[in-house]
Parts: structure tokens; sequence; C-alpha cells
């Protein structure tokens, strides 16, 4: 049982640390960026 929070722990991390990277920049000093293929502006 040990093993099993352990491992799920590590899973919950990783998955949110990946979403929280998922961005590769551009952003401008307000936090928000247009989406070039949708025309879309927001923010971060």
């Amino acid at each position: 049982m040990k093993y099993f929070r352990t491992a799920l722990a590590a899973a919950v991390f990783a998955l949110s640390a990946a979403s929280a990277f998922a961005h590769g920049g551009g952003l401008n000093k307000n936090g928000c960026h247009t989406n070039h293929k949708t025309g879309d502006y927001h923010c971060h």
C-alpha cells in the first residue's frame, strides 16, 4: 500500500509539472499572447 501511494503521488506530480511547463513562451509583459492559428488572445 505504501508503494502504491508513493507511485500515485509521483504520477500526480509528474502530470501536473508537465501541464505547468506546456507553454513554449512568447508571452508579453502581462503574461498574454495571441494564438496565431486561431487569432485568440489569452493570458496565463
